[in-house]
């Protein structure tokens, strides 16, 4: 009898492991999207004044929160500043000043005054992908929050984004925009 749960809690223990692999082969790659056009060049999207339109779901799906977001963007070289003005459903105002740097090979960094560290990003084809922490008030206290992010070249005026939120692995919910180039 505990030979066969030892047994059977070692399939267990395979099984899951194994499901873990084979959903982390599974995720996309920004390489995937390398001969995807039209080809983003995220200086010239996201220079100028470029609107938001998004919604923040829960776990469950459920839209929690909808916001619109105005971006004023400029470069100077390599440098980027992206000045954002949010405005959410509920009436409250956010600001925040990301501040981008181009590096070599597609890839970008990024920091803003509620981002934990560094963003990285790597841009290939149409796509963008960040990964990054950000100091997230909630209910009066802040806690910080993993952004896995992607953006998406639509046209040249249309971009989506898709971020999906975790705190210790687990799956928080989803911001999803739609941006507009004016």
């Amino acid at each position: 009898m505990n030979r066969r749960r030892i047994l059977y809690a070692a399939g267990l223990l395979a099984a899951g492991t194994t499901t873990l692999a084979l959903t982390g082969c599974a995720a996309p790659k920004v390489g995937d999207y390398a001969s995807e056009k039209p080809v983003l060049d995220l200086r010239k999207y996201f220079n100028g004044i470029v609107d938001g339109y998004g919604i923040f779901t829960d776990r469950a799906g459920k839209v929690v929160k909808r916001f619109t977001v105005v971006i004023h963007c400029s470069w100077s070289g390599d440098d980027g500043v992206l000045d954002e003005d949010f405005l959410y459903s509920d009436g409250t105002r956010q600001k925040r000043i990301w501040r981008l740097r181009q590096l070599p090979d597609g890839r970008f960094s990024g920091r803003a005054d509620d981002v934990v560290g560094e963003a990285q990003g790597e841009q290939r084809g149409n796509a963008l992908h960040w990964t990054y922490t950000l100091a997230l008030p909630v209910d009066g206290r802040v806690i910080d929050v993993q952004f896995d992010d992607w953006m998406y070249l639509i046209d040249d005026r249309v971009m989506l984004n898709k971020a999906e939120m975790r705190k210790f692995g687990i799956r928080l919910g989803e911001v999803t925009l739609s941006f507009t180039k004016r």
